[in-house]
């Protein structure tokens, strides 16, 4: 019989690149609609946050910008 704590054994087991590779294949199983409760930390800081936006207190970059910068970071410069 197969449950956590054998899976977690095994898990440990794995090189960390094939770790990293399980956390991502199972974060994929994760259904879009779970309730993922966010830390005590997160959940505050989100809070903060959305409350600058929508007092107009933040400064705001658009998706394209930062997916511009990510990309050149990591070399793969103006994809797509």
């Amino acid at each position: 019989m197969v449950d956590f704590n054998s899976v977690l054994s095994e898990a440990r087991q794995l090189s960390a690149k094939d770790q990293l590779r399980l956390i991502d294949a199972l974060w994929d199983l994760v259904p879009p609609d779970a309730d993922i409760p966010l830390h005590e930390d997160w959940a505050a800081e989100l809070e903060r946050r959305v409350a600058e936006i929508e007092a107009g207190d933040a400064a705001t970059v658009p998706w394209t910008t930062i997916r511009k910068e990510a990309l050149a970071r990591i070399g793969h410069g103006n994809i797509g």
